[in-house]
This record gives structure tokens, C-alpha cells and sequence, in this order.
């Protein structure tokens, strides 16, 4: 049973999974739109969302932790600085996910993740 199990694991370890998800998360914040696999594109929207959260906080502390996430400095700088601006008045809910169909190669569903304007 899976109860309280949150998450997927993409048949990856640990590391080569929370990477890809870092990964996407700053091709994200930097171009405002990507286009992935939709259990990817589920995972990546819950992290942008706290890196978000963390930039509207401002603090040394949380710029701090979005450093642990993000290693691009000029990505950190963008949501503490524009992003965070543009979300003052928003509670949560800063992406969304557009369904794109099937990939040619292997079948799997592709979407569309974006910042919400």
C-alpha cells in the first residue's frame, strides 16, 4: 500500500532524480516555459512553487536555500528580485500544466509547464 507515499520515483536513484528535477526547475525560472513529460512536469511544479515561495520571502535564509536548489546565481537573483514582484499579491499556484499529447518515439504523454503571468 502506498499511503502517505508522495512523489514518483522515475526509475532513477536518488540523486539522478532530485538532479533532473533541480535541472528543470532552473530552465523553468529562466525561460518561463518548458516542455517535458507530465510526471515530470507534476514533480518540477511542486519545486518551482517553494523556490518561488522562498524568493517572495526575501530573507538571506531563504535566498540561502534556493541556492541549495538552484546553482545558477543570475536564476536566484531573477526570482528574488522579478518574480518575486509579480507574485506579491498571488497565494501559491504560480505554474501550469498544458497536456501536449503522445511523443512520437516512445509514447509517453508530454506537457507544457509555464509561469502563470
Amino acid at each position: 500500500m502506498r499511503h502517505r507515499v508522495a512523489g514518483r520515483k522515475l526509475s532513477r536513484p536518488t540523486g539522478h532524480r532530485m538532479a533532473i528535477y533541480y535541472n528543470l526547475s532552473t530552465e523553468l525560472l529562466k525561460f518561463g516555459k518548458i516542455t517535458t513529460t507530465e510526471a515530470k512536469a507534476k514533480e518540477v511544479r511542486s519545486i518551482t512553487e517553494k523556490i518561488i515561495t522562498l524568493g517572495k520571502v526575501g530573507s538571506l535564509n531563504a535566498r540561502r536555500q534556493a541556492l541549495a536548489m538552484i546553482k545558477d546565481k543570475k536564476v536566484v537573483h531573477k526570482v528574488f528580485s522579478e518574480l518575486a514582484t509579480r507574485y506579491a499579491n498571488r497565494n501559491g499556484g504560480y505554474t501550469r500544466i498544458l497536456k501536449l499529447g503522445h511523443r512520437l518515439g516512445d509514447g509517453a504523454s508530454m506537457a507544457q509547464i509555464e509561469l502563470v503571468e
